[in-house]
């Protein structure tokens, strides 16, 4: 049987990180073979069948698309079968270094790092790393098979760097890493090791965080008559079968701030001298699942109702949840928003979700005492928090921003405008 790269969304020329089968290996259904990263995700390719690995036709470092052969698997016994005739099975075995590209008459040549005009030999996660520490992978030799640089060597390099300066900051390159601390000298610890989630959002947090000006400001609005309306919708919610939340009445209300105020639905270029403003208008909501924090997208949210939009916000955090969401589903946001009404707090700085300009962050609304101009009374107001990207936004659009949220938010009737 031979076994192909499948389906994988709209990823062409895919890296292989890892091989986690040789020849030999008895593997089963669903386990998986190989490992793809891109410059957005990290993805493993499973085995379609049980059987045994008979010949691999592809190595670290190759790029794949779909339809690409990968190996060739013989089903023809029960893996229990295989097993019991064998005590150990065969552990994956780094490729062999002569399967480096190159014509076949001329015996690999060791890949060389001297010339800058040459493509260093490094996964886009590593790269994304250097990046992020101002390391140049040209001056960086690499340990891993076939020259191919690790996690490890743009570390060392980074150490050889910070140690060789001088009292000119300027010789100093890249960020210095935090000193490590064996924490068991103070007490007993445990390990818990991140999930896949977080260990692919935290290096696009921390890009976004060293990349991007962030400004937070802060506001809060009046929604005590949007709450008694959503209050009022719940047979009709009930009927339908749905929960209405106030976060379908925010991302209405976030459409019609937008439409006035197209900078915030924006990415700016990559040489940032021009701005994209966007003719659509689709909102990322940030879901809090058990393995960390997602970002799907709700698309053309300016065409759809609010009952519209309580579906599809109950459907994508539940496959969010239960980790089900397709590539597709996390692509082509304008503006993210992260809510933590349902838990808490008075305000945030929310991290922009680049290429985006913009994230509007919700706290818990309070009951609060509110001058009317003859007297207190208690209104239900909703802090919010929004954090722009200083080099497209200045503070005095934020603020025109805000108010102009907190304005629609006290009064319903606007949505239909």
């Amino acid at each position: 049987m031979k076994v192909s790269i499948p389906d994988i969304g709209d990823f062409e020329s895919v890296e292989i990180i890892e091989l986690l089968v040789s020849e030999g290996s008895v593997v089963e259904a669903e386990e998986p073979l190989l490992t793809l990263e891109s410059d957005k995700a990290t993805m493993e390719i499973p085995c379609p069948a049980d059987g045994v690995v008979t010949a691999l036709h592809c190595a670290i470092g190759d790029r794949v698309s779909q339809g690409a052969l990968i190996l060739e698997l013989d089903t023809g016994k029960p893996v229990a079968e295989i097993e019991s005739k064998s005590a150990v099975r065969p552990e994956p075995v780094e490729p062999d270094s002569s399967r480096a590209p190159g014509p076949a008459s001329t015996p690999p040549a060791p890949e060389r790092r001297e010339s800058t005009d040459s493509v260093p030999h490094a996964s886009p996660g590593i790269r994304r790393f250097a990046r992020e520490l101002g390391a140049n992978l040209h001056q960086i030799p690499g340990s891993g098979p076939k020259g191919r640089i690790l996690k490890d060597d743009v570390k060392a390099w980074i150490k050889q760097q910070l140690d060789s300066r001088t009292t000119d900051p300027g010789v100093v390159a890249g960020i210095p890493p935090v000193p490590e601390v064996d924490f068991t000298q103070f007490g007993e610890t445990e390990l818990l090791p991140l999930s896949r989630i977080r260990k692919l959002s935290g290096p696009h947090l921390t890009r976004a965080w060293l990349n991007i000006p962030h400004v937070t400001h802060h506001d809060e609005a009046d929604i005590t008559d949007l709450e008694a309306f959503r209050k009022s919708l719940k047979k009709e919610a009930e009927d339908a079968g749905l929960r209405i939340t106030i976060l379908s009445f925010v991302m209405k209300v976030l459409v019609a701030t937008l439409k006035k105020y197209p900078v915030f639905n924006a990415s700016l270029t990559p040489d940032g001298a021009s701005l994209i403003l966007k003719k659509y208008y689709n909102i990322g909501i940030a879901v809090d699942t058990p393995n960390g924090l997602v970002v799907p997208v709700i698309r053309d949210v300016n065409r759809k109702s609010i009952l519209d939009l309580a579906h599809e916000l109950s459907d994508v955090s539940e496959r969010a949840r239960e980790g089900t969401l397709r590539t597709e589903d996390i692509k082509g946001g304008c503006i993210s928003i992260s809510s933590l009404g349902g838990i808490g707090g008075t305000g945030f700085t929310p991290i922009i979700n680049a290429p985006e300009v913009a994230i509007l962050g919700l706290s818990k609304a309070r009951l609060s005492p509110v001058w009317d101009g003859t007297q207190f009374s208690p209104r239900l107001m909703m802090p919010i928090d929004l954090s722009y990207d200083h080099r497209a936004i200045d503070g005095a659009q934020a603020a025109r921003f805000c108010a102009a949220l907190a304005h629609a938010f006290g009064d319903v009737r606007r949505l239909a405008l």
